[in-house]
């Protein structure tokens, strides 16, 4: 029987050739005519990549506590053909034509909102970035987490070039990449529009770094000439990932070498190696399983097995420990690589999106939402065998949501809620039941908010599990209850100033080379105001930027920081 137990590199393929062995010190000017060209070297390698890119917005609206919440969403979900520019392939369900903007969208200025104009934020300039359009000045040095970085203001020679970029970048200082850049494309008119943003790109291997997340943002509650004007200020993530999605890994574990270890001479009779109809039919559905999420993640749509994946088996393993189950073939847990809340069942496979990993604020919360998932687990809700056929896992990518569907029926559903009662109120999570319900309640209380982002790509929207926790909780009070007494209060009651949900992005940090998940690791924050205490919002995003091992530096850059500090109108 198992135990209860606590829950406690990239691959560098193209070098790009202007980088020099050894640093020596540069004028401003050098470095200048350096940063430009490795810039347009950056628009050239892009060109081999098809990312996956996934773009969410949020409306605002203004509120007397919070300052500002969401007040409706869009969302958009494709693969980019950076081949083609700036060209994508719509992946989302309701996406329609190709190019089609998010569906049904509101006006920005009489304007829709273009995906490809956000993955266009990739780009500091597309039509060329050097020194005949643009003055470059410096500014400071800085650090973008470990990476030293030289900061300069940008601005177009000509003042109004349309789609020219208006703004600030950082250069990390050893082979002169831009690693962040933070501004608008200048040019706007009353038909066409840029919005403000802050494109940030990381390190993947030497020499190599490619854009994985911007932030967007346009307009304020704070200010009536906008809602005068007939618009609804915004903010806006969009994610990249997928670059290399996973081949190097399988490369590495074709090139092992497995020996066969010595066995001594068995009587075949009295092994016990066939496989009953019960066995079989359950070895069937796992390879369905294995069908299922390998095609998934050779899509980039669920991530590796990983650190993530360890954490949620840890919390079913203690759900399991603490109700007496035994479950073979024993569950496993996948994370979907997409923000929209959602969890699935594929036979004995628990699959959460790491949005919803994202927003959950503690271990008792996500207990709740494995314990649903596992009582489809033990009421045996099957996945469609028919994955089991290798051929009903090819397809378009552009297919893959009306391709598979994993959601339940009603009567399924309603089942594994009752069972789910059932096991958290076994769990060491009963006494802690009170954060879950807390969530799920700013759930349903956002969902009119929030549509796109509760809508589910593969499976069901969290919000039918509603009553999990709330359920539990009553079920706790009654036990508790004396006899011929007054029902006690709850003893988990969350505090005045209790976090509902955390933010996007709030857990989870994601490799956009190998779709790799881990945990982020901060510090504390302090006091939090009740206008930072918003449920479900986006917010700007700040990368810990890191060099890989294979791009420690071989001399000290610190000649050429020196120089611009002194000169400072390269």
């Amino acid at each position: 029987m198992r135990s209860l137990k606590i829950l406690p590199a990239a691959v560098a393929l193209c070098v790009v050739p202007l980088a020099a062995n050894a640093q020596q010190p540069l004028s401003p000017s050098e470095a200048v005519d350096k940063i430009v060209a490795q810039e347009q070297a950056e628009v050239g390698l892009l060109r081999q990549y098809a990312p996956l890119v996934e773009t969410y917005i949020q409306y605002l609206r203004p509120d007397k506590q919070l300052g500002a919440v969401p007040d409706g969403d869009k969302y958009f979900l494709g693969r980019a053909e950076l081949a083609k520019g700036v060209d994508l392939e719509p992946l989302d369900r309701d996406s329609g034509v190709k190019h089609k903007v998010f569906g049904s969208w509101g006006s920005f200025f009489n304007m829709e909102f273009l995906p490809r104009g956000f993955l266009q934020m990739i780009y500091l300039d597309m039509n060329g970035f050097d020194r005949q359009h643009y003055k470059i000045e410096y500014v400071r040095r800085e650090f973008l987490g470990e990476v030293r970085c030289l900061v300069f203001d940008v601005d177009p020679v000509k003042k109004g070039d349309k789609g020219r970029f208006v703004g600030r970048i950082w250069v990390e200082d050893q082979d002169y990449h831009i690693v962040r850049f933070n501004g608008a494309y200048g040019g706007s008119s009353l038909v066409s529009n840029y919005f403000n943003f802050d494109s940030w790109r990381t390190n993947v291997g030497k020499n190599l770094w490619l854009p994985a997340f911007i932030y967007s943002e346009e307009g304020s509650v704070h200010d009536s000439r906008t809602r005068n004007m007939g618009y609804k200020p915004f903010r806006a993530q969009t994610r990249l990932w997928g670059y290399d999605l996973g081949h190097s890994h399988q490369e590495q574990e074709l090139s092992k070498v497995l020996v066969e270890a010595s066995a001594g001479i068995r009587d075949q009779s009295e092994a016990a190696n066939d496989y009953t109809p019960l066995q079989a039919e359950r070895s069937w559905d796992h390879q369905a399983e294995d069908n299922v999420t390998d095609r998934l993640e050779r899509q980039g749509l669920l991530a590796p097995y990983g650190e993530v994946d360890k954490v949620l088996e840890t919390v079913v393993n203690n759900l399991e420990v603490t109700n007496n189950l035994d479950i073979q073939p024993e569950v496993r847990c996948r994370v979907l690589m997409t923000s929209t809340l959602e969890s699935l069942t594929m036979s004995h496979t628990i699959v959460l999106s790491r949005g919803l990993i994202d927003v959950l604020p503690d271990e008792a919360s996500l207990a709740a939402i494995l314990a649903h998932e596992l009582g489809h687990v033990v009421l045996g809700h099957r996945i469609d065998s028919q994955y089991a056929f290798i051929n009903r896992v090819r397809y378009d990518d552009k297919d893959t949501f009306r391709h598979f569907d994993f959601a339940r029926t009603p009567e399924e559903e309603e089942a594994a809620k009752q069972k789910g009662i059932e096991l958290l109120r076994n769990s060491p999570y009963k006494d802690k039941s009170g954060s879950a319900q807390l969530f799920l309640r700013a759930l349903k209380s956002r969902a009119k908010e929030i549509p796109n982002l509760i809508s589910p790509h593969l499976g069901d929207r969290v919000s039918t599990s509603w009553s999990i926790a709330s359920a539990v909780f009553a079920a706790q009070s009654s036990e508790e209850k004396p006899e011929g007494g007054e029902k006690p209060a709850p003893n988990d009651k969350p505090t005045a100033n209790a976090i509902a949900a955390l933010p996007l992005g709030g857990r989870i940090k994601v490799d956009s080379w190998n779709d790799q998940l881990r945990m982020l690791k901060s510090k504390p924050v302090g006091n939090v105001a009740e206008a930072e205490n918003t449920p479900f919002q986006i917010t700007p995003f700040m990368f810990y930027l890191t060099r890989q091992g294979a791009n420690l530096p071989t001399a000290n850059p610190g000649a050429v920081a020196a120089k611009l500090d002194t000169e400072t109108k390269p």
